[in-house]
């Protein structure tokens, strides 16, 4: 468990980053950087003037820099300091030069001063944001040699006395102890070419972990140019003005360039804004630096980047990705930081650096002399624009590049080059075969950050547990014959072994290379009580998988993509057959109940055939899990789930195709169905005794089926039933991209609609079921702002004949009585009956739920500190006897410090209010079977 709690929050650590050594050299520079009152300045940037040489400081301020012998002209950056510049004349030795920084002072201006004037922030961002395009696609590629470094540490555990034993491994297995930093270096040379390709080959890369520990060093470079960075957004984003104010701080000047600096103020801090400073260049527009905060699922993040002038642009030479805060009570912290050397920088010669933009609303008069009609616009390329007109007003610059990237593509697309219309980042890491066996005489020579003396004993501790575990596997191989007849149950680091299987289940692959793999299915899995049958024992026995191979690839490199690490070694697996028999035990029942299949599973389609006998739920969507209707059945007195007995044969047909245009699936079952009955004494199953509750009929109550009593008039009778069903969803306006043949589809905001048809079969093999049933459906879900979403759910339906209808074939819906709730938020009742509104008519169901940033109790900024968001509910039913039942709701996501979804929801019947209830939900995705 407690590796689980780890790995969650190095997880957690590395993903919100988004990518985010003590050396010694025969010739350069080396030091410490501080302050005046002696305190050190860790990340600084130091950059040899005229050329692609870099490195940062560390955490203690120290820094390295290899030069060969030579003349060279030094700066020293750091954020709120000035530049500091100093040439050195290196010979054949490691000389040591100590920086002390002052902080930079600013010069306000006379022209800056006014009190009721507008803030001459707001015509600087103008401006800046105007550029923000044009900087973004000025560069059309470059090669650029980075080092990363990223360092974490585990601050604090709870209740870290009961996971002493395991603690003690974890430094053994994984070099892991709290306080100590786990960390992971790389060096790679990446290649970048617009729109959005990045190439990683990673020449080096260490950790002081195992070598199988994942790296967070996956290089993704942050732009702040975009409208948004780590799903918040950029203050450089065209609606920046809706979610930030800002506030000029001052000016300076440095080698010959205007700075300004302007803080940066969310309208309402929290998930999705960020708040800092900015540095502006004057005149050109672009990013100087940056030191900007935001909140990200209970993470703060702090991010800085320094950008310096290469052939003309100023790109990131620095950046700094500092995270810290805690899941479940488990708390750390990390530090990223990226170093950069650009060369072989293509500039798109269509982008004059000297281009002028003025301000709309400042400098109205001019902005009307250099304005461009729509026409003059899209009748003309950027190249011919910029060569005739210097002058551009905000707007007709955005305008301009908005242009310019519609041509782009059509012209791309003319020459039948691949085009992503979402502009997805497009990464992909190759790792050399050696960069993991880098000598530390290597690491000395290439480090361009000196470790700190915490790093250093990180690596230490690593050295001296290999050393250690190498004497065990020494010791082990001496052992071997003697061991010959030992039993192979225990397993690695001690444990239950063979016994333990019994109870957790097991997978076994038969022959080191071979494809079958025989998994042990546990009885225990599917435990549950239920008033029909007493305790239950369902899903124990075996599956037999036999997957095929694909072609092979080389083994002798490793890819890893933004979904993970993919290694060439392994075949790929182009199908796959299963087979499964499983059972299903009652003991008040005294019954054994078994069902087998058998499948088969080919790229992106799935055919299954099964059988047996089997308990079902009249819902066959299973609305109540028999987890939770033990609970509810032990401790409450309440038998919410209401089942049946079958003996079928069943047919199954589908697409696997999620995140594509179109999706397929075909059923066809014949069952003998058998209604049940609770048992006569429930008793044992009953251990509260609630003296208002009783437990109900498993027979379901309808509205729709009852007599002049009020009493259900049809109950569930022994009946055979051939049905067959056919249901499509489909994506109309779903973007995909196509390379190399293969076809790659978005996630994206399209909507999908839902075709469903059932149809029960009379007459063959003793059907009784006589009966047509057509539903149409569409969902759809939508961003409507920062962390802001609204979704929903409308679907009708209609049984065109109706001549016999069997209970489980009635048309059933979400329904939930459990104050604790699973299942899709949007398209789930919160506290309508299971089966009291179940038709054989018609219907109509609309589900929406809007998510809010900002709504009632997020006004106020700790809640949105936390991650917390506000949700508004509302779920209607028609049927002919549901008498407009509704539901409206309102929930708080308390975010992933506490993953629970809370809820009140109000109930209305005839547009009259009924009842209030509170309901907890997850907001995290459990997948706990429904057998």
């Amino acid at each position: 468990m407690l590796k689980l709690y780890v790995s969650a929050i190095l997880l957690s650590l590395m993903v919100i980053s988004q990518g985010f050594t003590q050396g010694t050299s025969s010739s350069g520079i080396k030091g410490i950087i501080k302050t005046k009152k002696g305190e050190p300045l860790p990340y600084a940037a130091i950059v040899v003037k005229g050329t692609s040489i870099s490195t940062i400081s560390n955490e203690e301020g120290r820094y390295q820099l290899d030069l060969k012998p030579g003349y060279y002209e030094v700066i020293f950056q750091y954020l709120g300091f000035k530049t500091g510049q100093k040439g050195f004349t290196v010979e054949n030795k490691m000389e040591t030069f100590d920086l002390t920084m002052e902080e930079q002072a600013l010069n306000l201006g006379e022209v800056r001063i006014g009190s009721r004037d507008e803030d001459p922030a707001y015509t600087i961002m103008r401006r800046a944001i105007a550029k923000s395009r044009y900087h973004l696609l000025q560069v059309d590629s470059y090669v650029a040699k980075a080092y990363s470094k990223s360092s974490i540490v585990i601050t604090d555990l709870p209740l870290e006395f009961l996971y002493k034993k395991e603690l003690k491994e974890m430094e053994g297995e994984m070099n892991f102890k709290k306080g100590v930093p786990m960390l992971n270096e790389s060096v790679s040379e990446v290649t970048f070419k617009q729109p959005n390709t990045y190439r990683q080959k990673v020449i080096a890369a260490r950790n002081s972990q195992d070598k199988g520990f994942a790296s967070p060093n996956a290089y993704l470079l942050t732009s702040f140019y975009q409208p948004e960075v780590v799903k918040a957004v950029s203050p450089l984003s065209p609606r920046a003005f809706a979610y930030y104010k800002f506030e000029y701080q001052g000016a300076f000047r440095e080698n010959g360039i205007e700075v300004n600096k302007i803080k940066v103020t969310p309208r309402s801090y929290g998930e999705g804004v960020y708040k800092g400073t900015i540095h502006i260049i004057e005149d050109e527009w672009s990013i100087y630096s940056l030191d900007l905060t935001t909140v990200n699922t209970g993470f703060t993040i702090d991010i800085k980047q320094v950008y310096s002038a290469v052939q003309g642009v100023w790109m990131p030479v620095n950046q700094q990705f500092h995270v810290q805060g805690g899941i479940y009570g488990l708390k750390g912290k990390g530090d990223f930081v990226i170093s950069q050397s650009f060369s072989n920088i293509k500039i798109n010669p269509a982008f004059r650096p000297d281009i002028v933009v003025v301000d709309d609303k400042k400098q109205k008069e001019e902005a009307k002399k250099v304005k461009l009609t729509s026409r003059e616009i899209k009748s003309q390329k950027l190249e011919e624009v910029v060569s005739k007109q210097k002058e551009f007003s905000a707007k007709n610059l955005r305008k301009l590049m908005k242009e310019y990237e519609k041509q782009d593509i059509k012209a791309k697309e003319e020459k039948g080059e691949d085009i992503d219309l979402n502009f997805t980042r497009s990464d992909s890491t190759v790792v050399d075969s050696m960069a993991s066996m880098r000598s530390t005489a290597f690491w000395d020579s290439i480090r361009t950050v000196p470790l700190t003396n915490a790093e250093v004993k990180s690596y230490t501790r690593l050295d001296s547990i290999v050393v250690i575990k190498q004497g065990s596997e020494e010791q082990k191989d001496s052992l071997k014959v003697a061991n010959s007849d030992t039993t192979k149950s225990n397993k690695k680091g001690g444990g239950l072994g063979f016994v333990g299987d019994i109870f957790t289940g097991h997978s076994f692959r038969l022959g080191k290379k071979s494809p079958w793999r025989l998994d042990y299915v546990t009885p225990l899995r599917g435990a549950q009580v239920n008033t029909v049958e007493g305790l239950v024992l369902n899903g124990g026995g075996f599956k037999l998988r036999y997957k095929g191979n694909g072609a092979r690839k080389t083994p002798d490199s490793l890819q890893i993509g933004t979904n993970g690490v993919k290694r060439f070694s392994a075949p790929r697996v182009d199908s796959e057959l299963s087979l499964n028999a499983l059972t299903r035990y009652s003991f008040a029942r005294q019954k054994l109940m078994a069902t087998g299949g058998i499948g088969y599973r080919w790229k992106r389609n799935e055919i299954n055939v099964s059988g047996g006998q089997a308990v079902s739920q009249f819902n066959s969507e299973n609305p109540m899990h028999p987890l939770l209707n033990s609970v509810t059945t032990l401790f409450l007195e309440q038998n919410f789930i209401k089942i049946y007995e079958k003996n079928f044969v069943s047919l199954d047909f589908g697409t696997d195709r999620e995140n594509e245009h179109f999706e397929l699936k075909v059923n066809v079952e014949y069952a003998d169905r058998s209604p049940l009955r609770n048992l006569r004494n429930t008793n044992p199953y009953r251990w509260i005794d609630w003296k208002r509750r009783e437990f109900t009929d498993n027979n379901p109550f309808n509205v729709y089926l009852t007599d002049e009593t009020g009493k259900s008039n049809i109950e569930m009778m022994h009946h055979q039933a051939l049905t067959a069903g056919i249901s499509a969803f489909y994506k109309p306006w779903q973007k995909y991209r196509t390379k190399n043949g293969k076809t790659s589809y978005y996630d994206d905001d399209s909507p999908k609609l839902l075709i469903n048809y059932r149809k029960g079969i009379p007459n063959a093999f003793g059907s009784d079921v006589d009966y047509d049933f057509l539903q149409i459906g569409i969902q759809h879900g939508f961003e409507t702002g920062v962390r802001s979403k609204l979704s929903y759910k409308l679907a009708a339906g209609k049984f065109l004949k109706d001549k016999d209808i069997r209970y489980p074939d009635l048309q059933h819906f979400a329904g939930n009585r459990f104050f604790f709730q699973l299942g899709d938020p949007v398209s789930t009742f919160r506290m309508l009956d299971y089966y009291r509104y179940s038709t054989n008519d018609q219907f109509f169901e609309a589900h929406v739920l809007s998510e809010f940033r900002k709504f009632l109790l997020t006004q106020i900024t700790w809640f949105r500190v936390l991650g917390i968001k506000e949700n508004f509910m509302l779920h209607y039913l028609a049927t002919p006897t549901s008498n407009n039942y509704a539901e409206l709701g309102y929930g708080l996501d308390v975010g992933i410090r506490f993953p629970f979804r809370l809820e009140v929801v109000n109930s209305f019947e005839g547009f009259k209010y009924k009842h209030t209830v509170f309901r907890v939900g997850t907001t995290m995705n459990f997948n706990l079977g429904r057998n």
